[in-house]
């Protein structure tokens, strides 16, 4: 192995503390050590270092993430062009439609949620920005996946699988594969209680000039309100509208 790519192990185990803290939303020295299999020593001096250093707070006995990582995640949203160009139209989305918008783009094979905007009507959701998603389970992540090369989706797909989250999410690889044909025939992808239940979702690519996918823009709401020519043709129309703007003006910009 190149010794290049072996990570270096007490980074790593800081990363993993932090991991740790953000799905437990907070937790003690013990519960950590005990979590991650480490002796509660080194997970004492891990967390205290992130604690001076203003990664992580304590708070009652419990350590918890940080308003340090927003300083962090803002910066690198906002050195993204397209979340500047794309944020007034996602606005404009969720304003016309009254339901989530949303900008996603793809890092290390996951689907990032750059930006959300909600409109007056839509339901609560666990989405946010920063908040990482597996590809195949949602409409932007399909769209993605539909305009990059096949041999770099088989990549994806050959390191995150295609694991079932609701009964409906795409878990065959052949399928997801036909499926990614259907969506550049169209141009738009449909997400059908793929990733939450109750839920559905269009999307459309926001393409570079040779035709590959940066980010998606999206319109998500519940399946009540998301049914007949508003799912099938009212949203898919007003999300490639706004993917063309947001095209237009990256190429202008």
């Amino acid at each position: 192995m190149d010794e290049r790519s072996v990570p270096i192990k007490a980074a790593k185990v800081s990363f993993d503390v932090i991991e740790e803290l953000r799905e437990r939303e907070g937790a003690g020295v013990s519960e950590l050590a005990t979590a991650l299999e480490m002796p509660t020593s080194t997970i004492h001096d891990h967390l205290r270092t992130l604690e001076q250093q203003g990664y992580l707070v304590k708070e009652d006995g419990e350590y918890r993430v940080g308003a340090r990582f927003l300083e962090l995640g803002e910066q690198a949203r906002s050195r993204k062009k397209v979340y500047g160009i794309a944020r007034p139209e996602v606005d404009s989305l969720a304003e016309e439609t009254g339901e989530h918008a949303n900008l996603l783009i793809e890092e290390h094979g996951l689907g990032v949620f750059l930006y959300k905007a909600r409109g007056a009507d839509a339901v609560n959701l666990d989405t946010h920005a920063g908040m990482r998603v597996l590809l195949q389970t949602t409409a932007l992540g399909k769209t993605i996946l539909a305009y990059r090369p096949r041999e770099e989706v088989e990549a994806i797909l050959d390191e995150h699988g295609l694991p079932e989250i609701t009964p409906n999410t795409v878990t065959d690889r052949d399928e997801l594969l036909d499926e990614l044909e259907t969506i550049r025939e169209r141009g738009y992808a449909l997400d059908d209680e793929e990733r939450v239940q109750g839920m559905r979702c269009v999307a459309a690519p926001i393409l570079s000039d040779d035709q590959e996918a940066i980010a998606a823009v999206s319109v998500s709401g519940p399946r009540s309100r998301m049914a007949g020519e508003r799912y099938t043709e009212e949203i898919p129309e007003l999300v490639l509208r706004s993917a063309n703007v947001i095209e237009v003006n990256m190429t202008y910009s």
